[in-house]
C-alpha cells in the first residue's frame, strides 16, 4: 500500500468515526473535544493496522480448529453438527467508536483489555444439543483458554435474541513472540441464526425504535423459532439419535 492511499484509508477511518459518534454519541464530539480525539485516531494509525493483523491471525487459528472438527465428522461418522462457518474482523471505525463510547483509554493495551470481540467466528448447527457439543469440544481444547461464556439459550436477552457466546484466548506464535489473542465464538441454530439476521436489520432501518407491530412480530418469532428448535430436535431424536454417543464411544475405544 503506498503512502498516499494509507493516508486516505486513515482520513475516511477517522470521518467514518466521528460520523458514527456525531449519530450514535453526539456528546462526545463537542468542538473542544474534536481536535483531541482526531489526533489521538492518528497516532493509533500504525499500532492498529499490527492489531488488527494479530488479530485475524487468532481467527484463522481457531477457524482451522472448527473446520478439522467439521471434517472429521463428515468423513469419519457420515454427519457434521455444524452446519456453516463465518468469521469477521471489526472494522476499525468500530473499534475505536466503541472504545469511544465505553470510555475505553484509547490506548492499544487498553483496547485489548476490554474489548474483546474484535475476532469472531459464527458457527451455525442444526440442533440446539449441537451448540452445546461443539462448544464444548472447542473450550476443552489444551491450547484454547475459555475466558468467558455467556448462555443466552437458556436465558435470551429480552429481546428474544438466542445464542451461546463463549470467548476463547488462542496463542498466536509470531517470529518472535506469542500473541495471546481472544476470539468470541457465537454458537447458534439455524433458527436462530435466521431470527438475528432479521432482527438486525430491522433495528437498523428503524434505528432501534421499532413500531409496535413489528416489536410484537419480531418477539412472536423468537417464540416460534424457540418452538421449532425444540420440535425438530425431538424429530431428530426418533429419526437418528445424536451421533454425540457414538462419538464418545470411539473415542473412549482408541483411548482403551
Amino acid at each position: 500500500m503506498d503512502q498516499g492511499h494509507g493516508h486516505d484509508v486513515g482520513l475516511r477511518v477517522e470521518h467514518a468515526i466521528m460520523a458514527r459518534l456525531q449519530t450514535e454519541s453526539p456528546e462526545l464530539v463537542l468542538a473542544d473535544d474534536r481536535d483531541g480525539l482526531l489526533a489521538r485516531f492518528r497516532e493509533l494509525r500504525t499500532e492498529f493496522q499490527r492489531l488488527r493483523l494479530i488479530y485475524q491471525f487468532g481467527i484463522e487459528e481457531v477457524s482451522t480448529k472448527v473446520n478439522i472438527l467439521r471434517q472429521e465428522f463428515e468423513s469419519t461418522y457420515d454427519y457434521s453438527p455444524i452446519e456453516h462457518v463465518r468469521s469477521r474482523l471489526k472494522a476499525p471505525d468500530s473499534i475505536l467508536t466503541k472504545a469511544v463510547r465505553q470510555g475505553t483509554d484509547l490506548t492499544v493495551p487498553a483496547i485489548r483489555s476490554e474489548i474483546r470481540d474484535i475476532a469472531g467466528i459464527r458457527i451455525t448447527c442444526s440442533f440446539v444439543s449441537d451448540v452445546y457439543w461443539i462448544a464444548e469440544m472447542l473450550s476443552t481444547q489444551a491450547d484454547l483458554r475459555l475466558m468467558a461464556t455467556k448462555d443466552y439459550i437458556a436465558a435470551p436477552k429480552p429481546n428474544g435474541y438466542r445464542s451461546l457466546h463463549l470467548i476463547v484466548e488462542v496463542p498466536v506464535f509470531l517470529s518472535d513472540q506469542v500473541e495471546h489473542v481472544p476470539v468470541e465464538l457465537q454458537v447458534r441454530t439455524i433458527a436462530m441464526d435466521f431470527w438475528a439476521s432479521m432482527e438486525h436489520k430491522l433495528h437498523y432501518k428503524y434505528n432501534a425504535e421499532l413500531p409496535a407491530d413489528l416489536a410484537a412480530e419480531i418477539d412472536d418469532a423468537a417464540r416460534v423459532a424457540a418452538e421449532l428448535d425444540a420440535r425438530m430436535g425431538r424429530l431428530r431424536d426418533e429419526v437418528r439419535p445424536s451421533p454425540r454417543a457414538r462419538a464418545d464411544d470411539d473415542r473412549a475405544a482408541l483411548r482403551g
